[in-house]
């Protein structure tokens, strides 16, 4: 049996047109066959019993029919297997471009969205296929910017512990307190990067995600709990802090939109001038739900509003390296308040920032 297959395997052509040319002729040349040999019998059966003809001209009858049958079946088989072909061809004309982009991708390019001819299984396949590449791609970009944003922000604190140990190491200058101190700061700085790094990594992942478990909880009880984590420091500070909150209940994740108020008052504090008081405040608005941090601060430009939420990235003078931030927390916010097809921004004004947001109720 296995020597039959391997036989009927070489007689068969590899590529997968052919194979389903091939298999569809000997299904046509079948049917013709069995179709004109039924035809034949019972058209001579028919001419024997009430066409009155004689031997000599039933025998001609006979193989005149025969001759014809001939003739109409290998026209059938020949127009068949042609149309066949041709249509089948044209049917998997997306599937010889998948098998084009997936070489392209094998050998490390990107290739261009395969062409969707028809909403059926094989065009759904085509349209999964292309979004699968584009999140690919998207993919690819995030982890480079990612790197290269990284190796960036890591190379500075890196580099002031290297020359600080070197030169202690050297004895050019000796360890008092407030050089320990320096050096704890960039190593505490660093550990806090890195574990901003490994938050905005996981709603990366789950920004992808068709489903973020969400639960209804009261707003209000959710940003009392934020605050209050902050009352330490707000003490060791002296900065006055007021709430105006309404009770709402929200469907949401509630570590998420914990980590964007967090954020949000860590920030507040951060970067607190003058003597007023930090305001959070939450109200309905319609069907969504207002939440908003506003401190006295240096004012941001108005063209530097849309950048304090990308990664990384700082405003000069107050926001450095030295203030401890490490320009991940609003981009890690974004990143929250956007799964929750909400929106996020600020407003600024003479006496200091604004930062809101926006959640569906």
């Amino acid at each position: 049996m296995s020597r039959i297959n391997k036989r009927l395997a070489r007689l068969i052509p590899a590529g997968f047109l052919w194979r389903l040319t091939f298999l569809n002729v000997i299904v046509v040349v079948a049917i013709t066959a069995l179709s004109g040999w039924a035809i034949y019998h019972t058209a001579c059966f028919l001419a024997a019993e009430v066409g009155g003809l004689d031997t000599l001209r039933q025998q001609r009858f006979n193989r005149t029919l025969f001759n014809y049958l001939w003739i109409l079946i290998i026209i059938a088989i020949f127009t068949g297997s042609v149309l066949h072909f041709y249509l089948i061809k044209r049917f998997i004309k997306p599937i010889r471009s998948l098998i084009r982009a997936t070489k392209e991708l094998k050998q490390g390019h990107y290739p261009d969205p395969v062409n969707v001819y028809k909403n059926d299984e094989i065009g759904q396949l085509a349209l999964q296929y292309n979004e699968l590449i584009a999140q690919l791609e998207m993919n690819e970009q995030q982890r480079n910017r990612l790197v290269t944003d990284v190796s960036h922000e890591i190379r500075t604190p890196l580099s002031n512990l290297n020359g600080y140990l070197q030169a202690l190491k050297d004895g050019d200058i000796t360890g008092d307190q407030a050089l320990f101190a320096s050096l704890y700061q960039e190593s505490n700085r660093l550990s806090q990067m890195l574990e901003q790094l490994e938050q905005l990594k996981e709603w990366d992942y789950i920004s992808v995600q068709s489903i973020v478990e969400k639960e209804t909880h009261e707003i209000k009880t959710i940003l009392h709990q934020c605050v209050a984590m902050f009352e330490r420091t707000l003490e060791q500070k002296n900065i006055p802090i007021l709430l105006k909150i309404e009770s709402c209940k929200l469907d949401i994740h509630v570590v998420g939109i914990q980590q964007v108020i967090s954020n949000l008052l860590e920030n507040a504090i951060r970067y607190y001038e003058g003597d007023g008081s930090i305001l959070v405040a939450g109200e309905k608005r319609g069907k969504a739900y207002y939440i908003s941090v506003t401190g006295p601060s240096k004012p941001i430009p108005e063209k530097e509003r849309e950048n304090v939420f990308r990664r990384f990235y700082r405003l000069d003078a107050s926001r450095s390296r030295m203030t401890g931030g490490s320009g991940l927390g609003l981009a890690i916010s974004k990143e929250i308040i956007e799964r929750h097809q909400g929106e996020i921004g600020i407003d600024t004004t003479d006496a200091g920032n604004r930062f809101w947001i926006v959640l569906p109720g």
